[in-house]
């Protein structure tokens, strides 16, 4: 796989799927290997995927330096790699926590940003977290679902503060508990970074109001997908998010959690792909922010 030198000198990789005009992802997590993307449910079929591992996950090396996981720093490497790829501009997608990423990158490299998607993004960067009535409510979507009288109280209870992730929630985060998202869940344990997890919000990490400042002034077209019954963030943030922008519009993917592409990847393939070739938005669940 190809490796970039970071300005600090950490060895960085990234991994490319598929042929064509090239789509730089950055994952979330945060700090979790690129790998749980795949190719974004066929996405690699119309763009080429340059699949980033963030500095101390996947196959890039560890910095010597752990100040250097803050989501902050991490935009150099994103600037890095495109220098290294040779590209003018590109398009960027953002997952997660990566979407944090995406608009920092997004605010201090406005000139290098042709078009933005931010997929179930965290945007954190804003000063706009999910809060816990918000997850809450998004869960009791789920109350239907056979694995919901054994998850949501633990995951209530780590919404107000009385334990941490625990496995018997994840189903909340996925709009299918079928065996496939059972992989995709269980293969975590092995994709995350969690000290890098712990620095990458830290303080210092993020200032909302030079943000929302930079991306106010923003030419690039935006796209804000959420999943409808995502526990974070939820539709109602993604149009909030949205709203940072000039130029943004929204897509609400129908019975989607927080990884679209493994819930219906014809649809997502389908909304992500119109947007990149600027075509107009169609279906209910698309609007402008």
């Amino acid at each position: 796989m190809p490796f970039f030198t970071a300005i600090d000198g950490t060895e960085i990789a990234y991994h490319l799927r598929g042929e064509g005009e090239p789509l730089v992802v950055l994952p979330g997590g945060p700090m979790r290997a690129s790998a749980y993307l795949g190719d974004l449910g066929g996405l690699a079929g119309h763009r080429q995927l340059v699949l980033l591992d963030l500095r101390g996950t996947g196959d890039s090396a560890v910095p010597a330096d752990p100040a250097t996981y803050r989501c902050d720093h991490l935009v150099d490497d994103v600037e890095v790699l495109r220098a290294h790829m040779g590209l003018a501009h590109m398009d960027v997608l953002g997952h997660s926590a990566g979407g944090s990423l995406a608009l920092l990158y997004a605010a201090r490299y406005p000139e290098r940003v042709s078009r933005l998607a931010l997929v179930t993004a965290n945007p954190w960067a804003l000063g706009m977290p999910a809060t816990a009535e918000d997850r809450l409510a998004a869960a009791l979507l789920r109350e239907g679902e056979p694995w919901f009288a054994q998850a949501f109280p633990a995951y209530r209870a780590s919404l107000a503060g009385a334990g941490e992730f625990d496995p018997v929630f994840a189903p909340f985060f996925y709009g299918r508990w079928d065996d496939a998202a059972k992989e995709h869940d269980a293969r975590g344990d092995d994709e995350f970074n969690d000290e890098a997890a712990g620095i990458y919000g830290s303080d210092g990490a993020y200032d909302p109001p030079a943000t929302r400042s930079a991306l106010a002034r923003l030419d690039a077209p935006v796209l804000v997908l959420a999943g409808e019954l995502d526990v974070a963030p939820g539709p109602e943030l993604a149009h909030r998010t949205a709203d940072a922008f000039p130029n943004a519009e929204t897509a609400v993917q129908p019975g989607a959690g927080h990884h679209p592409w493994l819930d219906d990847a014809e649809w997502f393939v389908r909304r992500v792909v119109t947007f990149l070739e600027g075509g107009a938005a169609v279906g209910p669940s698309s609007g402008n922010g």
